[in-house]
């Protein structure tokens, strides 16, 4: 079983590495978030790999932390979710950022993932939020649950206003900058006098 490889960068796509190993070269698929963090084709690189073994193919996938590797493989442990989807997953937001939504179970945010249907996002939220709720802290989530909750709910409101999820997003992401993310009342009301403007 291959856990981590360092070698030098050959190939770098946005889903794709080939690492040269003294002088085997590793073809790893890899999500956004690793490829953000490699460096660019000739510099040493390490990545963590999860080796996905099937009938047909033996498939080698990289992570640039161990973070990334053990949500990819709490996601395909879910039923219907292969490693490809599970690194589309991964790719849609920022590891915190979905961390959070898993824990919270924000299967609205889920969904906005291409290829992220509601009912997968609601399966997600439902079997993975025990298994990554003490992730959080290691992915710079910690006492994110709470403050991710007011945002939702801010969010939600104003959508029942009438407002589009877009706008209703945008305008919490500046209330958010405003006056912080543990208020309901307060983000609301930021957020509905930068909207009234």
């Amino acid at each position: 079983m291959i856990a981590r490889l360092s070698g030098t960068v050959v190939e770098l796509r946005t889903d794709r590495l080939v690492l040269d190993v003294h002088g085997v070269g590793y073809d790893l698929a890899i999500p956004l978030g690793t490829f953000s963090a490699l460096p660019p084709a000739g510099e040493k690189a390490s990545v963590y790999v999860h080796m996905h073994v099937r009938e047909d193919a033996l498939s080698l996938f990289g992570f640039a932390t161990t973070q990334e590797k053990y949500v990819f493989e709490r996601l395909i442990s879910v039923s219907g979710v292969g490693p490809k989807v599970a690194l589309t997953v991964l790719s849609g937001l920022p590891l915190p950022d979905l961390v959070r939504a898993i824990a919270t179970q924000n299967a609205r945010l889920l969904a906005t993932i291409p290829g992220i249907g509601k009912k997968l996002a609601e399966r997600l939220g439902l079997e993975l939020k025990e298994k990554l709720s003490g992730l959080g802290a290691a992915a710079g989530v910690s006492g994110a649950a709470g403050k991710a909750s007011a945002v939702d709910d801010a969010i939600g409101a104003l959508e029942n206003l009438g407002y589009k999820l877009a706008q209703a997003e945008q305008a919490v992401e500046k209330a958010v900058r405003d006056v912080g993310a543990d208020d309901l009342n307060k983000i609301l009301q930021a957020a509905l006098k930068s909207m009234a403007r």
